[in-house]
């Protein structure tokens, strides 16, 4: 059942518009849903699929509705009659959407949404809080220091002390997607100018110590019988490529292998890593996380409570690779929502 859907997208994130790109994909196998756009500025636009499906080039060009917005805020909107026993699909990425914020608005007023709930949303969010929770649980985490936010000149300071300590180092918003803002330390020439870039951003970033390897991601879906790891997806790097936005979203520099060409011990253990990450920091519905595969094992990065949604990535790709539909996957997690809501265990 579709027509009692919602699928809500956009936000303020740096990564509003992998949101958009997430939303025409989920629109696409839901066509009697809903589509709800919260703008940027923070008015909820009530678009029609087809004007969604028509926006071109959505990971480059920003998403402008058409008329004017139908409520002034989302907490407007979320109040409204038009919300009343809907159930919402989250295609939010990053942000608000994403850190717990968005879904405590849903929970306070007892309606439906997709994912994990506040609490887990928050404590996946701050990569800090989930290294620890997940290390707590048998995870291995790479060295890290916390840096706050800081002028050029402490930057500096900083950078060049991490730099005695490891010869790589890799930093990221520490509660943040971690597409937009990524910074690779690897030598002194390179202090000065993330120096000023951190200043720039003006967020609380961790840095990690750099681990070589082969980089890993894996879904977990909440089934039946409990939380079951997706087949096993890996990211290269092209010569002069990194992980950032332009390198996962616009093809520049990766690229991706779903199924990834792994032993199968080494698939076993990546899936293991997912589904322990999950309920360590206590998901719900699905989630993916992100390692590094080293010849003594895995290293944990990040895990993600909304991962993108869109035709080509992870979750996709590794549903397909299971022999799994994204429409039965969807409605799953619709389902999910709906439990959750009436109080079901």
């Amino acid at each position: 059942m579709t027509s009692d859907v919602i699928i809500l997208f956009g936000g303020s994130s740096s990564e509003r518009l992998v949101s958009v790109a997430s939303a025409q994909n989920v629109s696409a196998h839901l066509p009697g849903a809903a589509c709800w756009f919260h703008s940027k500025q923070g008015e909820v636009f009530v678009v029609t699929p087809a004007v969604l499906a028509a926006h071109a080039r959505p990971f480059e060009h920003e998403f402008a509705p058409p008329g004017s917005p139908g409520f002034p805020s989302l907490e407007a909107a979320l109040d409204s009659e038009a919300a009343k026993g809907r159930t919402f699909f989250l295609a939010f990425h990053g942000g608000a959407g994403e850190n717990g914020e968005t879904q405590r608005l849903f929970e306070q007023r007892r309606l439906a949404f997709t994912g994990s709930g506040s609490g887990a949303s928050a404590d996946a969010f701050d990569k800090a809080i989930a290294r620890r929770a997940a290390a707590a649980k048998g995870a291995t985490v790479a060295e890290a220091r916390t840096l706050p936010p800081m002028s050029a000149a402490e930057a500096k300071t900083a950078l060049e002390s991490l730099l005695k300590a490891h010869p790589r180092w890799v930093l990221k918003p520490q509660a943040d997607g971690s597409s937009h803002g990524l910074i690779h330390l690897r030598t002194a020439s390179e202090v000065e100018a993330a120096a000023k870039a951190l200043a720039g951003f003006g967020l609380l970033y961790l840095a990690e110590v750099f681990v070589e390897g082969r980089e890993l991601t894996v879904g977990v879906v909440d089934d039946p019988g409990g939380p079951v790891a997706l087949p096993v997806s890996e990211v290269r790097l092209i010569p002069g490529g990194a992980f950032d936005y332009a390198g996962k979203y616009l093809g520049k520099g990766t690229e991706e292998i779903t199924p990834a060409p792994l032993t199968l011990a080494e698939a076993e253990a990546a899936q293991a890593l997912g589904v322990l990450t999950h309920q360590a920091l206590g998901c719900s519905g699905y989630s993916r996380t992100d390692m590094i595969l080293t010849p003594s094992g895995l290293t944990l990065l990040e895990i993600n409570t909304l991962p993108g949604m869109t035709r080509a990535s992870f979750i996709p790709q590794q549903l397909a690779a299971a022999g799994r539909s994204v429409k039965d996957f969807l409605e799953r997690q619709l389902a999910l929502a709906r439990l959750r809501r009436d109080g079901a265990p």
